[in-house]
């Protein structure tokens, strides 16, 4: 017999089901697992800052200022935070690709100034590299089209990047090796990644952004403002463009150029204010994680935007005005390349359905 105020005894209470024990059980392990993700996570980004630091270091030190290729951010910020990841996943083409694409934006920015055309010749070229080697690094179009953006003519570029990449190439394999154990728990966000980052499926994902690219470059071209088609952007072109479908790459997409302009903003300041020395390109790198975690935002080409005016010539505030512009842009191609598409699907369903 209990008392007033005491609880009921615990021996009366409903006997929990199999099911509910076998649910309570996968909570308990679930979440000491997703403690441990997390952690292992928090560890690659600070492995992605200082890695980039070292790179930095190593470009200032030899005078070769394009070791620091800007979309090393990315892919190493990548493959460090996923290395069961479609870009970790091959480590041999991460290398192969950005290099043979930037062989063939050398070679035409050597025999071709800045215009929409020969924009287009490189972005193909590198579209083609990426169709051949049967890849899903996205990062060569950034590669391919670096040159002719920055006035680079010398064949030390190729080679440079390779350094990079097959550095990084080497503390992917240490990382996943000696590491902390990334494995278990998948966050959602690691399934939207890989679909980025994966082959386009959009039917007309070439015609769109064929069209977005000669729009762009033809507005670099005429009001000089070559950095509105930043080659980050092309790789965001590629992934957003390709995967029209797919939702959760940003909880809100309307403040991407937002973030992309933040980023450019941080890089441009941390610039001036360390001089382009390598403490500007840690701060650049972390602000840009960081911003991209406050925002949810799921796109790593973002982590190259800010590390754009440490391999400019003279940066200046039209820099983060230029990337304000084409990512607005690229928003606006999506929404009515999606608004099209969706018409010309009903007005085809209407079409078949009036036939019957």
């Amino acid at each position: 017999m209990r008392g007033r105020g005491t609880a009921p005894f615990v021996w009366l209470r409903k006997p929990l089901g199999v099911s509910e024990v076998i649910y309570c059980l996968q909570k308990e392990i679930a979440l000491p697992a997703a403690k441990k993700h997390r952690q292992a996570f928090f560890v690659a980004e600070v492995l992605a800052v200082i890695f980039m630091g070292v790179v930095a270091a190593a470009a200032r030190r030899s005078g070769v200022s394009l070791l620091l290729f800007p979309e090393l951010a990315a892919l190493s910020h990548d493959v460090l935070t996923r290395p069961r990841g479609k870009w970790a996943s091959q480590p041999l083409r991460m290398i192969l690709t950005p290099v043979l694409a930037g062989v063939a934006g050398i070679f035409i920015a050597r025999h071709a100034h800045y215009g929409a055309v020969a924009v287009l010749l490189i972005v193909l070229a590198s579209l083609l590299v990426i169709r051949v080697l049967r890849t899903s690094i996205a990062p060569a179009l950034s590669a391919g089209l670096l040159p002719m953006v920055l006035g680079e003519r010398h064949w030390m570029y190729p080679v440079a990047i390779f350094a990079g990449l097959a550095s990084l190439a080497l503390l992917l394999w240490a990382w996943k090796r000696y590491g902390p154990p990334m494995t278990g728990v998948q966050p959602p966000e690691e399934t939207i990644d890989d679909e980025l980052e994966a082959n386009p499926t959009h039917r007309f994902w070439l015609v769109t952004m064929i069209a977005f690219v000669l729009v762009l470059a033809s507005v670099g071209q005429l009001t000089g403002l070559h950095f509105i088609l930043f080659p980050p952007l092309v790789v965001m072109a590629y992934e957003i463009l390709g995967h029209p479908e797919l939702p959760g790459w940003m909880e809100r997409p309307a403040l991407f150029p937002v973030v992309c302009f933040l980023t450019a903003l941080a890089g441009l300041l941390a610039y001036r204010e360390f001089h382009g020395d390598v403490a500007g390109v840690v701060v650049t790198v972390a602000v840009s994680i960081l911003l991209l975690r406050i925002f949810r935002m799921h796109m790593p080409p973002a982590l190259a935007v800010g590390l754009l005016p440490f391999v400019m010539t003279a940066p200046n505030a039209w820099y983060p005005g230029s990337v304000a512009i084409g990512t607005t842009t690229l928003l606006l191609w999506s929404v009515g390349c999606g608004w099209l598409t969706k018409s010309l699907a009903d007005a085809r369903n209407s079409v078949d359905t009036s036939s019957i």
